[in-house]
C-alpha cells in the first residue's frame, strides 16, 4: 500500500468518525428534548380563578389575594355576591361561571363557601373548590343549622333591619359596629376594622336560612383553610366541614378575615388547588389528589434513556467503521 493511499484511508476514516459522532449527538438531543417538551403541566392552560366574597363584605376583600395571583400570571375574577339568598346568589354566580372559557378554580370566603358549593354543581369546568374560613353545608343544611350546632360570637353580633324593594321585602342583617373588630376582624388594626364596619354590605336572612339542595364538594376536589382565632364561624365547624368533605386542609393563626390579614397563606392554598391535577372517583364523595407533572426521578430516567439511545446509535456505527478499516489496511 502506498503512502498516499494510506493517507486517503485515514482521511476517510476521520470523516466517517465525525459523521458517526454527529449521529450520536443528534440522537442524544432528540431523546432529551422531546420528552421535556411533552412534560405535563408546562403546556396546560392556567385556570381562571373566581373569588366569591361572603356576608358583610364585597369583592375588595380579596384585593391582596388578587394582586398575588395576578403576579403569578392568573386571570382572576371577584364578582359581586348579591347576598340576597342562597338560591338566587348561587344562580347568579353559576351564570358568571358559564361566561368563562376553560378550567376554573372557585374559591369562597365565609358565606361565599355555601354559594360556591351550590353554584359549582354540575359544571365540569370547575376543577377545584377552595373554602376560606367558610360555610360548607351538606344537602339539607343551612348556615343557621350549622351555627346552631357550632355556636360562635356571631349570634349576638348582628342587628336586623327591614328592607323593601319594588315588589319585594325582607330583613337584612348587619354587623353591629362595635362588634366588627372583636368578632369579625380581630386580627386587623382597629382603624381598618372600623372601615370594614362603615362599608359593610348586609346579607338578607335568606342567605343563612335557605337550605342547600346540592353539595359540589362531594364531587369536586376541595381545599380548606381554618382560622384558629375565628369568632365569626366556629373553628370546630370549619374543621368538621373540611374533614367531612375530605378537603386538603391547612390551619393558620388568623381571625375570620384571613383573606385580608393573611393574603399570602390564602394565595398559597389557592395556588395548590390551581396547580394540582385533581381527579375524583366516579360516584365517590372522597376527592383524591392525583400526581402532578413529572418527578425528578422520572426526569432523570428520561435523560438516561436519551444517553442510552445515543450510545445505541453511535456504538454500532463506530464498530462497523473499525472493522472496515482493518480490512482495508490488511
Amino acid at each position: 500500500m502506498t503512502a498516499s493511499s494510506g493517507s486517503g484511508i485515514r482521511r476517510i476514516t476521520q470523516r466517517l468518525l465525525i459523521a458517526a459522532a454527529g449521529c450520536a449527538v443528534t440522537a442524544l438531543c432528540t431523546a432529551t428534548v422531546v420528552p421535556a417538551a411533552a412534560d405535563g403541566g408546562t403546556g396546560t392552560k392556567k385556570p381562571t380563578i373566581v373569588l366569591v366574597h361572603g356576608a358583610f363584605a364585597d369583592g375588595s376583600s380579596w384585593n391582596g389575594v388578587i394582586e398575588r395571583l395576578e403576579r403569578r400570571g392568573y386571570t382572576v375574577m371577584a364578582p359581586a355576591n348579591p347576598l340576597r339568598g342562597l338560591y338566587s346568589d348561587s344562580a347568579y354566580i353559576a351564570s358568571v361561571l358559564k361566561s368563562i372559557k376553560g378550567p376554573v378554580v372557585l374559591a369562597g370566603h365565609s358565606y361565599g363557601g355555601a354559594v360556591i358549593s351550590t353554584a359549582a354543581a354540575g359544571n365540569p369546568q370547575v376543577k377545584s373548590l377552595v373554602y376560606i374560613s367558610a360555610l360548607m353545608p351538606d344537602v339539607g343544611e343551612s348556615g343557621m343549622s350549622l351555627s346552631a350546632r357550632f355556636p360562635s360570637a356571631l349570634g349576638t353580633a348582628t342587628t336586623s333591619v327591614p328592607y323593601q324593594t319594588t315588589g319585594a321585602s325582607g330583613t337584612d342583617l348587619y354587623l353591629k359596629r362595635d362588634k366588627v373588630h372583636p368578632v369579625f376582624a380581630a386580627c386587623l388594626p382597629a382603624g381598618q376594622a372600623n372601615l370594614l364596619a362603615d362599608t359593610q354590605r348586609p346579607a338578607a336572612t335568606a342567605a343563612f336560612s335557605e337550605t342547600a339542595k346540592v353539595a359540589a364538594w362531594k364531587d369536586i376536589p376541595s381545599w380548606a383553610l381554618v382560622g384558629r382565632q375565628d369568632k365569626t364561624i366556629n373553628p370546630d365547624q370549619e374543621r368538621f366541614e373540611a374533614k367531612r368533605a375530605h378537603s386538603h386542609t391547612v390551619e393558620i393563626d388568623t381571625c375570620h378575615v384571613s383573606l385580608i390579614a393573611r393574603p399570602d397563606a390564602v394565595t398559597d392554598l389557592i395556588l395548590q388547588a390551581a396547580t394540582a391535577n385533581s381527579s375524583t372517583t366516579a360516584g365517590s364523595a372522597r376527592p383524591t389528589l392525583a400526581d402532578t407533572g413529572t418527578s425528578g426521578r422520572s426526569t432523570g430516567t428520561v435523560i438516561l434513556g436519551g444517553i442510552t439511545t445515543a450510545s445505541l446509535v453511535a456504538g454500532p456505527a463506530l464498530l462497523l467503521l473499525g472493522r472496515r478499516m482493518r480490512r482495508r489496511t490488511h
